[in-house]
């Protein structure tokens, strides 16, 4: 059994970085309230302002159309809702549309109420079909609101990507606003709203190295936003109440800017994870690698092997050091089967693990994964032999 442990489950949540640890413990020396105009509150407020430009450049955005939250499923509560504004006129959104494989937090549909949300589809490999949504919007009916449509960038199960341009052209064709879940693509591909990729983007500070606790959403304007979720002090510029916490979103930044130069070791990522493929490959030759034939982020592998219950696994390989992930780490540590399966067409009844690895990732823990992985294949094998031969010594009772 390995005494080193192997984190191997970046999808769940980055190590914290260590450039951001110290400066967020920088950030808890400084006094005052980011709110107040004396010397201290202004120093924080300056503090706050570097972070929120920073979060903007990771995706050549303004700073002044970020707005940080508590999280990413907060900033995807605030943007998913029927009620907005522009400038000071109402606005009303009518129907959500989002993609069968999205996150919970999308799939729930925010503030819209359940009848007023509707999924598409998506094929084998997992991307939208774009003809579906295309007829969605089509037939959409403009007299009672607009179209909202949120999707996500990456699937935090497969790491497959969307066509997010050709999404963002429908969208915009229609009339609609476009809300892109981008929690999972920081750092891992490049994200640009000065290229029409999105009316919104929603980001997670803890899925690129930064603090649990916070994300942001970043706007390509801000004349026109949804009714704030959190309201009361007018913090944000009145689009989420409640005094900033200075020290996440100041590591939040220090986090964003990291995620940007990262893009330049997507390649290296893509080695390792090819090389953790293949070696799967060579303990079982029945493995399924789902979303293999679609374009992926290069840091996820999602797996299923016909007979190895994905949670059992989960939970052998944990004993033996390694992280890994059964799917999405949500609903408080629940398991059971895959919506993101389930929703490609996959029959299997056994689930699947995820592997997400990151910069921190090195060969001797993709080596610990193959071999703790290989272990628990022959032994289940093996007592699967064993409760053959067992069952095979029993004798026939014979009725007259």
């Amino acid at each position: 059994m390995n005494r080193r442990r192997a984190y191997l489950d970046y999808n769940a949540s980055a190590p914290l970085l260590d450039a951001a640890r110290a400066a967020m413990v920088a950030a808890l020396d400084v006094v005052g309230n980011p709110s107040s105009v004396h010397g201290e509150g202004r120093k924080v407020r300056q503090l706050i302002e570097a972070a929120r430009r920073q979060v903007a450049a990771l995706v050549n955005g303004k700073a002044e159309h970020v707005v940080f939250t508590s999280g990413a499923t907060e900033a995807a509560c605030t943007l998913l809702t029927p009620d907005w504004q522009m400038g000071r006129s109402a606005l009303r959104m009518s129907k959500l549309y989002v993609c069968s494989t999205d996150h919970v937090c999308i799939l729930n549909g925010g503030r819209f109420p359940a009848s007023d949300v509707r999924q598409i589809g998506v094929n084998g490999q997992g991307i939208i079909d774009l003809e579906a949504l295309q007829d969605a919007l089509a037939s959409h009916d403009r007299e009672e609101g607009l179209p909202l449509v949120a999707v996500h960038a990456v699937n935090n199960e497969t790491g497959v990507v969307q066509p997010v341009t050709e999404i963002a052209a429908m969208v915009r064709q229609a009339g609609g606003i476009f809300v892109l879940d981008a929690a999972q693509a920081g750092g891992r591909i490049v994200l640009d709203l000065n290229q029409e990729i999105a009316d919104f983007i929603l980001l997670s500070s803890h899925k690129m190295g930064g603090p649990k606790g916070v994300g942001a959403i970043a706007a390509t304007s801000d004349l026109m936003m949804p009714k704030p979720l959190i309201t009361g002090g007018g913090q944000e510029r009145g689009h989420r109440a409640g005094t900033e916490n200075p020290a996440a979103i100041i590591g939040f930044g220090v986090a964003a800017e990291a995620a940007a130069q990262a893009l330049t070791e997507a390649d290296g990522l893509r080695e390792m994870r090819d090389r953790l493929e293949e070696r799967i490959r060579q303990i079982s030759t029945e493995v399924v690698i789902h979303g293999a034939g679609a374009q992926r982020v290069s840091n996820t592998t999602f797996f299923s092997i016909p007979g190895m219950k994905a949670e059992t696994a989960q939970i052998a390989l944990d004993l033996a050091g390694i992280s890994v992930s059964s799917g999405s780490a949500c609903s408080s540590g629940k398991v059971g089967p895959s919506h993101v399966l389930k929703a490609m067409g996959f029959t299997g009844q056994d689930g699947a693990l995820r592997v997400s690895i990151g910069p921190g990732t090195t060969d001797e823990e993709i080596d610990d994964f193959a071999h703790a992985l290989g272990e628990l294949l022959a032994r289940r094998k093996s007592e699967t032999k064993a409760v053959s031969a067992r069952q095979a010594e029993i004798p026939v009772r014979m009725t007259t």
